[in-house]
């Protein structure tokens, strides 16, 4: 017999779990021998609690047992039937009912998948990041997959915050876009970091609460079986700095980022949220933020490498290229070996400059400015349309600026003896040394001299024929008129910019600690001697 249940009074609604293979034997005690209908209903006491019961269906036994021959398997539907002592009895939650039911004696739930059915994992436009949204699903949503009842066999808890880092164009904002359309959930609530903020006392703490509001109340409602909520935080640095870092005597940073704590992981714990945190500067954030059960998932997504950056070109280019307007000399994997260093918007930049040189061959300026459409149909973005925008258009903020180093070798070297030659050899074969042995991934050198011998032009030579993808120039020159502070946030961007660019172009780097303090002792001498 399978029998719908639910809180009889709504005043008396808990979360507590019930063993419905108890509440089966309980009821078989209650009510052994007494006929029952389907559609009836009835008042049920179990556990000093009392419980509205309907009747859904009943199924009569095999009667060949009756008659002491073997079962055939088959059960007849009917409309009444007698409780005896061995007869079965499973629970059905009713409907939007937060009663929590656990145990054998339960009829299975139709769960709604949380993945959305018409989406196509193969067409998600997540160019370069598979590696990155695959540990994301392990780590956020496998355990969402399953029913709600092996989670709790298993003392699971659902994975609550996920925060998305690193350089600016490099997909973030793009995966938590994806991974909203992916989950079959309600719309994700976006919101800008500053938005939070609020003049009047009180009001940013309020703005907090209120994002979790509807989680909150259908939690209360259907308990274990309430819909996801998400929760996307663009720049969340802007709201979560470190506690006692912000001047001032109001403290409003520090109490919403305390609000946001005990929402995600306070005291009344929410089960039914997924917040998804982005930035450029995790350092900024309040470290109780970033601990297991608030943003726990820690993704970094960095610059993407050579299958990536392939990737990324044949989704800004699919288009072009099923209405033919794409020309067969462009080769979409060697631009992908070109553009080392660029990240997916500065990819996407690349592909609109390549278009506008394109199109701008089409326009007639002359007493006013038209576009010749005789042309126009037979307009194509060519390989040399690439070529131009990456030699004059489009520059990577992590790539190497050659005019950076070019003004230190503009007459070029003059080999007028073999102090210089020999510096040169040895650069060359310490860059090789660098980029073939396992061994020394690191390799520090110090060139000495009088001054205006030539030192930084020697460096910057060198520098120019390792062929390196990231080359940056640290000069006291370019921090005149910096104050102390700037000048150590100026030397400690290009630090991160050289970890950037080492972590995902796959060069080895283990001695990190020693190399930050070796770089940090070259700058400090060069500044006290240059400044």
């Amino acid at each position: 017999m399978t029998i719908e249940i639910d809180f009889l009074q709504k005043k008396s609604i808990d979360s507590n779990p019930y063993d419905t293979d108890k509440m089966a034997a309980e009821f078989i005690q209650q009510f052994n021998n007494q006929a029952f209908s389907v559609g009836q209903q009835l008042v049920f006491s179990f556990n000093e609690k009392l419980f509205g019961l309907l009747v859904k269906d009943i199924e009569a036994m095999d009667p060949s047992i009756l008659k002491g021959e073997p079962a055939t398997g088959k059960r007849q539907k009917i409309e009444v039937g007698l409780v005896v002592g061995n007869s079965q009895v499973a629970f059905e939650k009713a409907e939007n009912s937060s009663l929590n039911l656990i145990g054998k004696a339960k009829t299975k739930e139709n769960r709604q998948s949380i993945i959305n059915p018409d989406w196509n994992f193969e067409k998600m436009g997540i160019g370069g990041l598979d590696k990155e949204f695959s540990d994301i699903f392990r780590r956020a949503f496998a355990s969402r997959v399953f029913p709600p009842e092996i989670v709790e066999q298993m003392g699971c808890k659902h994975v609550k915050g996920i925060l998305l880092y690193g350089p600016p164009g490099c997909g973030k904002t793009l995966l938590a876009r994806q991974i909203g359309k992916m989950l079959n959930a309600r719309e994700p609530k976006v919101v800008n970091g500053p938005e939070i903020l609020n003049k009047y006392v009180g009001e940013s703490e309020a703005n907090i609460r209120k994002l979790f509001a509807d989680a909150e109340e259908e939690q209360r409602r259907l308990g274990a079986n309430s819909g996801l909520h998400i929760i996307i935080f663009d720049e969340i640095d802007a709201i979560c700095k470190q506690r006692g870092s912000m001047a001032g005597s109001t403290g409003v940073h520090d109490t919403v980022v305390n609000q946001l704590l005990s929402k995600i992981d306070g005291v009344e714990q929410l089960n039914n949220i997924l917040v998804i945190g982005m930035t450029n500067r995790p350092d900024l954030i309040d470290e109780a933020l970033l601990r297991p059960g608030r943003l726990e998932v820690k993704m970094e997504i960095g610059l993407p490498d050579e299958k990536g950056r392939l990737q990324i070109l044949h989704i800004h280019t699919a288009r072009m290229r099923g209405h033919q307007l794409l020309s067969a000399d462009v080769d979409i994997k060697e631009l992908a070996m070109e553009t080392k260093n660029f990240s997916g918007a500065e990819l996407e930049g690349l592909v609109r400059a390549a278009q506008s040189t394109a199109m701008n061959r089409h326009i007639k300026a002359s007493t006013k400015v038209e576009v010749d459409m005789e042309k126009a149909e037979s307009l194509q973005v060519t390989r040399g349309d690439f070529l131009a925008s990456l030699e004059n258009d489009i520059k990577p903020a992590f790539g190497t600026n050659q005019e950076d180093y070019a003004s230190y070798i503009m007459n070029g070297i003059i080999k007028w003896g073999d102090p210089v030659t020999r510096v040169l050899d040895d650069g060359e074969l310490l860059v090789q040394q660098t980029k073939n042995s396992d061994r020394t991934p690191l390799v520090s050198v110090l060139l000495e001299g009088p001054p205006h011998s030539g030192k930084t032009a020697l460096a910057a030579k060198i520098a120019e024929e390792s062929n390196f993808p990231f080359i940056k120039i640290c000069s006291p020159d370019k921090m005149i008129g910096f104050s102390e502070t700037a000048k150590c946030q100026a030397m400690k961007k290009v630090i991160a910019a050289v970890f950037t660019v080492v972590e995902w172009n796959q060069l080895e780097c283990p001695s990190v600690d020693e190399w930050i303090k070796k770089m940090w002792y070259i700058y400090i001498v060069d500044y006290n001697t240059a400044i």
